[in-house]
């Protein structure tokens, strides 16, 4: 993934290349992260100036809280930790072009929930590994290392 600063509180996404079908695109959206109300955090997608985005386009909109618990009980007493509660609303409209509108419907919008799924998934992991290291970094603690676990097939 790729970001360049856009505006005062945006910034422009390319997320790579995905395909199906001999075609391909490079998602790239413009976001922005919104002053935060009552302890919410916003984002949403703002257009990229001089850009089109060829073949699609995105709709994003996203809510973070964070919540304070106590995470005690009989055996232990941790005290406070925080939980984040997370919405998103992702609208992505794809225009196919007429060789691939030639191929059946459902095998199409079967490919597609499928690269959308693997889209958001490596976003996803990406975003959360970023926001560990910039967690971590900020309060100057190492980052712990995950234990791999030897999975049997």
């Amino acid at each position: 993934m790729k970001v360049e600063p856009l505006g005062k509180n945006g910034y422009t996404l390319v997320i790579g290349r995905f395909g199906a079908f001999g075609y391909e695109v490079e998602p790239k959206i413009g976001l922005e992260l919104l002053p935060p109300e009552e302890g919410v955090y916003r984002i949403r997608t703002i257009p990229i100036p001089d850009y089109q985005a060829p073949g699609y386009d995105v709709d994003y909109r996203s809510a973070l809280r964070l919540i304070e618990n106590s995470a005690s009980n009989d055996l232990t007493n941790l005290g406070e930790i925080t939980r984040v509660e997370w919405e998103l609303d992702l609208t992505v409209y794809i225009h196919f072009p007429r060789f691939i509108q030639r191929i059946p419907k459902s095998l199409i919008h079967s490919t597609g929930d499928r690269l959308l799924n693997q889209i958001v998934r490596q976003v996803s992991r990406r975003l959360t590994h970023k926001v560990q290291e910039d967690f971590h970094q900020s309060l100057g603690i190492p980052i712990p290392v995950k234990s791999k676990k030897k999975q049997s097939h």
